[in-house]
């Protein structure tokens, strides 16, 4: 069966996709940025989706090495995410030559004490995935979400297959990144993924604050894609 995790960017969204059974939710906050860490009022009030939540860590946007002040910040949120009631938690740093950040890593791993952490997107940014591969193995974490190395799962379907027969059953490899109804399929039967992660989103007519763009979630995409793979 192919599992299938939603990445929500508000409470209204984890609970939208709670209600059409999800396996796990992603939660953060700013997901028009690429996400960072969510607030635990935002963790504890979507709870009530009855879903597993996967919590992002990630200090500020930009750069995958981010400065030490910042860093630290996220050893903390970790500890204040599995306490506000996430599941899980998906972080990951790399260093200034691009590759996987050993130091930073191990000391996030031993921040969750033992319980599910994952590694996210940033892992598409390595020079080499072989390698970045072998070292989040080696360090512990439970899931890599990538898109095979380029910018979406159409241009990484080649690399996802890579990454999925490599990894065997030593890590769990998340297919994420323009996963649609389109290309789902694709996936699951040619890259062999057994995971894909998606938002659900779609821009609001509604202008929010400060004139932001606003979003409502479609939850039907979810149900479309879980038929397509099913």
């Amino acid at each position: 069966m192919v599992k299938i995790e939603a990445c929500c960017g508000s409470v209204e969204e984890a609970l939208a996709a709670g209600k059409v059974g999800v396996d796990r939710l992603e939660l953060c906050a700013g997901l028009p940025t690429g996400g960072v860490t969510p607030s635990p009022g935002m963790i504890e009030e979507s709870l009530a989706a009855n879903v597993p939540i996967v919590a992002m860590v990630r200090p500020r946007e930009g750069r995958p090495c981010p400065p030490e002040a910042d860093f630290r910040a996220s050893i903390s949120d970790v500890k204040h995410c599995f306490a506000a009631g996430a599941h899980e938690v998906i972080t990951g740093f790399l260093d200034v030559e691009g590759r996987i950040d050993k130091e930073r890593n191990r000391a996030l791993v031993n921040a969750a004490e033992g319980r599910p952490i994952a590694f996210h997107r940033v892992f598409d940014m390595v020079p080499d995935m072989d390698e970045a591969l072998e070292a989040v193995i080696e360090l512990g974490f439970c899931r890599i979400l990538t898109s095979g190395g380029q910018d979406n799962v159409e241009r990484g379907l080649l690399g996802l297959k890579r990454l999925v027969e490599r990894a065997g059953d030593r890590i769990t490899i998340l297919a994420g990144g323009g996963v649609r109804l389109n290309n789902a399929r694709r996936l699951v039967d040619e890259a062999r993924c057994r995971e894909l992660h998606f938002s659900f989103r779609a821009q609001s007519k509604e202008q929010g604050y400060g004139g932001v763009d606003d979003f409502k979630p479609l939850p039907e995409r979810i149900q479309q894609i879980r038929a397509a793979v099913s």
